[in-house]
């Protein structure tokens, strides 16, 4: 990635993408604890080991964001918290940059339930997505998704993203292993910027 590529800060209006910090860890903690149970179905966990496999455990708070910022270092990933407000609601990390043949990522996001409705999630997606494109200079994005997920769903379908598929199996989440929707977007189906496209999609919003 190039220099102006992270760390980025990205606003429209009342949303904001920035990187994730240290100091966010008891806004972070007390966004995900009131809202651990409607999160919960959707939250990636880690599997049992093999039989003589090592044992993981969860990262702390400190030990994911110096392993999020590491990977950010390294080019292989845009680590955001989204803010609504000023306020710290959720979180967005575009994972898994590839270069080579392929230039592509894929974006995963959680946001607080407080503000789910408002237009919030799909303004970020679309801002990351942009930026993706534009700046850094990927040419494919995919989300993929839990089908019972309906929530996330109607985000990218919001955007316009095409459903390509499904993995079956594809993450272990809460528990088990679970199939995704796979939802995907390249560069060249939205060469008017996908936040432009959401914000023709609803009209009398008002955007800075």
């Amino acid at each position: 990635m190039n220099a102006s590529s992270w760390p980025v800060e990205l606003v429209d209006g009342d949303v904001t993408l920035r990187p994730i910090k240290l100091r966010d860890q008891r806004s972070w903690r007390e966004v995900n604890r009131r809202n651990r149970e409607w999160l919960r179905p959707w939250e990636a966990t880690i599997p049992p080991p093999a039989p003589a496999g090592p044992v993981a455990q969860r990262p702390t708070y400190r030990q994911m964001v110096r392993h999020l910022r590491s990977e950010a270092n390294a080019g292989r990933m845009l680590p955001f918290v989204i803010e609504y407000r000023g306020e710290l609601v959720g979180q967005l990390t575009v994972a898994g940059i590839t270069w080579g043949s392929m230039c592509s990522g894929h974006v995963g996001y959680w946001v607080d339930r407080d503000v789910a409705g408002r237009g919030v999630m799909p303004t970020a997606v679309a801002l990351a997505v942009d930026h993706c494109f534009r700046t850094v200079g990927l040419h494919r994005i995919e989300v993929c998704i839990r089908p019972e997920n309906a929530p996330s769903r109607r985000v990218v379908e919001k955007l316009g993203f095409r459903q390509e598929g499904l993995r079956p199996r594809y993450l272990h989440i809460d528990g088990g292993w679970r199939d995704h929707l796979v939802y995907a977007l390249t560069a060249e189906e939205v060469p008017e910027g996908l936040l432009n496209r959401w914000h023709q999609a609803r009209p009398g919003t008002s955007h800075k």
